[in-house]
């Protein structure tokens, strides 16, 4: 069962993704971390689940900005999570809590 969705509302894979689950008999709450942001809880959560790796979109435009200090700072779960919780859009999304 599916419980939340995290992403930019304007993402044409999120878009995508609410379709797949609504065709599907899927109910799930959306958020946009962009303007709703997002806890420590909920980002420490995700790192439990996944490696930070995973959850860090290295090959994005917000990535890409970053500057090289910033990007070599990430090196661990701990300083992932730094960087997802001050620049979330970092995150590859859609993320989908079930």
């Amino acid at each position: 069962m599916y419980k939340n969705i995290y992403d930019n509302p304007n993402c044409d894979t999120l878009k995508k993704a609410r379709t797949w689950l609504a065709a599907n008999g899927h109910e799930v709450a959306f958020h946009d971390f962009k303007k709703q942001g997002l806890d420590q809880a909920t980002v420490a959560g995700w790192l439990k689940e996944l490696d930070w790796e995973v959850l860090v979109n290295r090959q994005g435009t917000t990535w890409r900005q970053l500057d090289e200090a910033t990007k070599a700072g990430v090196i661990d779960g701990a300083s992932a999570k730094a960087l997802m919780l001050k620049q979330a859009s970092v995150i590859k999304r859609p993320v989908i809590e079930h």
